[in-house]
């Protein structure tokens, strides 16, 4: 059993330890409280997230901030380009990489990846309402 603390679980969802806390208090966090300190199993957490169980990516540290756990649904492979569809949750996220990447990675469909996402631009869409 891999025990994180609420500091852990806020690093690693980029939120703030007292809304760790409070998701946890609230039912919508799978935590127990040990005395005054909340615990949270990493299996059950990534079960509640629906994500798939985190890669070894001890000792790696990143800027980016959107660092989205998933899995490769889809890989095509053509000329020097590689695309890679990652499922996140029940969302589907779709990165071009280079086929040196690709292989280098050793990136096969159903690997736990790390896709991350550093950008100066965000869009926001929203269905018509026409």
């Amino acid at each position: 059993m891999d025990l994180l603390s609420a500091d852990e679980v806020a690093r690693q969802l980029h939120l703030n330890v007292k809304r760790v806390q409070a998701l946890a208090r609230d039912g919508r966090l799978p935590g127990r409280r040990v005395g005054r300190r909340w615990l949270f199993d990493r299996g059950d957490l990534d079960r509640a997230l629906g994500t798939p169980p985190s890669p070894d990516l001890a000792g790696i540290d990143l800027s980016a901030r959107n660092q989205l756990r998933g899995r490769i649904l889809g890989l095509i492979v053509e000329g020097v380009m590689a695309e890679v569809t990652v499922a996140i949750g029940d969302q589907q996220l779709v990165s071009v990489i280079t086929r040196g990447s690709a292989e280098r990675l050793g990136l096969r469909v159903g690997d736990a990846v790390l896709a991350v996402i550093k950008s100066t631009e965000v869009m926001i869409g929203k269905e018509s309402s026409r």
